[in-house]
């Protein structure tokens, strides 16, 4: 739901009643995994996707009905080999779907349009909805905020809205539950029981998040890097494009970027904001640049780090960084010659190359053809159980 947060707060500001059907579960292969969402509103428009296609007519009837009747509910879609034409997943997975109606007799309204602003103005949240469990319960709603949010009850660092309508103990353990989720920038279900212990069988939540886009920056304006920023972009990253050198690090070069940076390249990451899911390409393929910067660079609790050059260039980089003291396992690290094997040649073909790898590092990929392969299509590096990477 928050990965519409934009679209549906103009809804809400506009004071539409609309319904929402958010993917709580896969199983086995699915276009799309927990938190997709596709809304419907009272004129019958529809904005997302759950499936990629496949269910979208039938979950637009269960939002059509959810909108008459107010009752939030969860369907099941899967194939069937029996029924040709039964509604389903052709992938052969199998998806769990929230439906819940946001009009004014909609207990959780409140809730869902915090939740939907405060993700749709980038403020770090999490949303958590009961999607199994008792009647009264299904549907029922908290908003979890990050270190600094006001309003709502206070818990530590965080302040939390709503409720789940059960035990107090419950919202307890579900906003410590949340915040760990958002700290990780995940998406998922967790099982508890009504009265917020971890006990099976009892209820299903599923929380959702919202946290600001994973940065990638950029070192060396080069042709090659006004390609990778447009891919970047197209990733869904906020990207920083930094040079030393003020006359090709310029806006009429990098129209795209999201920043622009004129300094030392190993000076800017000392100085900048980096966690764990932040990429690092660096494309300068000079010493006097990348040796300082990719000592900082194989150092920091980054997703990735890359760098150009030819075999030559990167047989020559390694050595020059074990002389600047970096061990067997930061050196590790370096994806270099950066990119995957695609035969690339022209900027835009590089950038595919580069941004490939960046994919198949973040979801754990091979980067080898599907075809002949039988490993699974849609996973994440580190997956466990419903939990996705965001």
């Amino acid at each position: 739901m928050l990965d519409l947060a934009t679209e549906l707060t103009a809804w809400a500001e506009e004071g539409r009643d609309f319904a929402v059907a958010t993917v709580v579960a896969v199983g086995g292969s699915a276009p799309r995994g927990p938190g997709a969402a596709l809304a419907v509103d009272a004129e019958g428009t529809v904005i997302g996707s759950v499936s990629g296609g496949c269910v979208e007519g039938a979950v637009y009837e269960l939002c059509t009905q959810a909108l008459t009747d107010g009752e939030t509910v969860l369907q099941r879609f899967g194939y069937s080999d029996e029924d040709a034409f039964a509604v389903g997943l052709t992938c052969g997975g199998v998806i769990d779907i929230l439906v819940t109606p946001v009009t004014a007799r909609s207990p959780a309204r409140a809730v869902l349009r915090s939740a939907l602003s405060a993700a749709a103005e980038g403020e770090p949240t999490a949303v958590v909805r009961v999607v199994r469990g008792p009647s009264e319960l299904l549907g029922q709603a908290l908003l979890v905020r990050a270190e600094g949010a006001s309003g709502g009850v206070r818990e530590g660092a965080y302040a939390y809205d709503g409720g789940l309508g059960g035990h107090l103990d419950l919202d307890r353990t579900a906003v410590a539950e949340a915040r760990a989720m958002l700290d990780g920038g995940r998406t998922g279900t967790i099982e508890l029981s009504a009265d917020g212990s971890y006990c099976p069988d009892g209820l299903t939540l599923l929380v959702e998040t919202r946290v600001p886009p994973p940065r990638m920056i950029v070192f060396g304006a080069i042709d090659f890097a006004s390609a990778l920023v447009r891919a970047g972009k197209f990733l869904g990253y906020h990207v920083t494009v930094c040079d030393a050198r003020p006359v090709f690090v310029t806006r009429a070069r990098f129209p795209e970027a999201d920043e622009i940076v004129v300094d030392w390249p190993h000076r800017y990451l000392r100085r900048t904001a980096t966690d764990h899911r932040t990429v690092l390409c660096v494309l300068t393929h000079d010493a006097k640049f990348d040796i300082p910067l990719l000592k900082e660079a194989l150092r920091m609790p980054v997703a990735f780090v890359g760098a150009m050059g030819s075999r030559r260039t990167h047989a020559e980089r390694d050595r020059r960084l074990r002389e600047v003291g970096l061990t067997e396992r930061e050196l590790a690290r370096l994806r270099s010659p950066i990119g995957l094997d695609l035969g690339a040649r022209t900027p835009e073909e590089t950038a595919l190359s580069i941004a490939a790898e960046i994919v198949a590092a973040r979801r754990g990929g091979t980067g080898v053809p599907l075809t002949g392969s039988d490993a699974p299509i849609h996973r994440d590096a580190g997956e466990r159980g419903a939990v996705v990477a965001a």
